[in-house]
């Protein structure tokens, strides 16, 4: 089979297209044939090893696993003793989680990672939701979020935050989106009860509080996010408290010891990929609650490409690659 393969930190161009073996489903594993993949922040961090902390212990040097991604959506190929529930020709999607290697034309994966792709979906849609969607859903269900309350989404036109946006409107809450000026029209019509242009206002600096905070992006000390009131829950964040050798570390300490002497619950939430994720996002894209939103699409071969236009960070949504 050919695969994106990487054999050393770096940026988009050290990501070669090229052949190699095709895995073999071992017990409780199905091999998928993949139709997409999506991209998501994590990748980009894994392919240049940064921040350098997360190469501690034992990859200092070159990537622990070759092949970049972690959502797909494809058909069984194959399955593996021991696998009940998925026969060949199914149609699925799954979240690979730290084992990563789905930027490839076949993907082995553990059968409790997998589940039946959404059936209103196209396969570029379905693989653009388990880690995006996984995180937005399990970040608002740790907060509490309930029909009537009011969140405010740091970062809502992002890969995580579109879908924020649209899970906590099938709650039943009123949503405040932050994000720039060319995405103000987009999250508005992800059903955003107010849209708060960061170019233009300092959503800290408003007298508005709110009962959760969902913060996506960690360009705000948690000082400021605290003062908006309630739950405050931290995602992501990338290097931009810590830089390349921390990254988003020195914020989870502070957030960490900040917890234990205040009353305000700061939750830092990491949803693990599963079954259970999978059916919920079936559940919630099935009844139209949750539509995935794409912004570009790269065939597979032009993954580098697809990466360096994530790493511009002006990515609307989520960027997928097909096969």
């Amino acid at each position: 089979m050919r695969a994106i393969v990487q054999d050393r930190y770096g940026g988009p161009e050290q990501l070669r297209w090229t052949e190699v073996a095709t895995p073999e489903p071992g017990d409780g594993e199905v091999l998928i044939r993949t139709r997409a993949a999506s991209l998501n922040a994590w990748d980009w961090h894994f392919m240049r090893g940064d921040p350098y902390v997360m190469r501690l212990p034992r990859h200092l040097t070159r990537p622990g696993v070759s092949i970049r991604g972690r959502d797909v959506a494809g058909e069984i190929a194959a399955v593996g003793p021991g696998v009940t529930g998925f026969r060949v020709g199914e149609a699925v999607f799954a979240d690979l989680g730290p084992l990563q290697a789905t930027f490839a034309e076949f993907v082995r994966a553990p059968q409790e990672l997998v589940a039946p792709k959404p059936a209103n979906l196209s396969f570029a849609e379905a693989a653009a939701l388990p880690l995006a969607a996984g995180a937005a859903l399990g970040c608002l269900r740790e907060s509490g979020l309930t029909e009537g309350q009011h969140l405010l989404i740091n970062g809502a036109s992002g890969g995580v935050g579109t879908f924020a946006v649209q899970i906590a409107k099938s709650i039943g809450a009123e949503v405040t989106a932050v994000c720039s000026t060319r995405n103000v029209e987009l999250v508005g019509k992800l059903g955003a009860d107010h849209v708060i242009d960061y170019r233009r206002e300092d959503f800290v600096a408003t007298g508005d509080r709110f009962d959760v905070v969902l913060d996506l992006v960690g360009n705000r000390s948690l000082p400021d996010l605290r003062s908006k009131g309630g739950v405050l829950v931290l995602s992501g964040g990338g290097t931009s408290t810590g830089g390349s050798l921390l990254g988003p570390f020195p914020l989870v300490v502070r957030a960490l010891l900040t917890a234990r002497f205040v009353r305000q619950r700061i939750l830092l939430p990491a949803p693990p990929p599963g079954r259970a994720t999978l059916d919920a996002l079936r559940d919630l894209t099935g009844s139209g609650r949750v539509t995935p939103v794409i912004d570009r699409s790269y065939p597979l071969a032009e993954a580098a490409d697809a990466m360096r236009y994530l790493e511009t960070g002006h990515a609307r949504a989520k960027v997928v690659l097909t096969v």
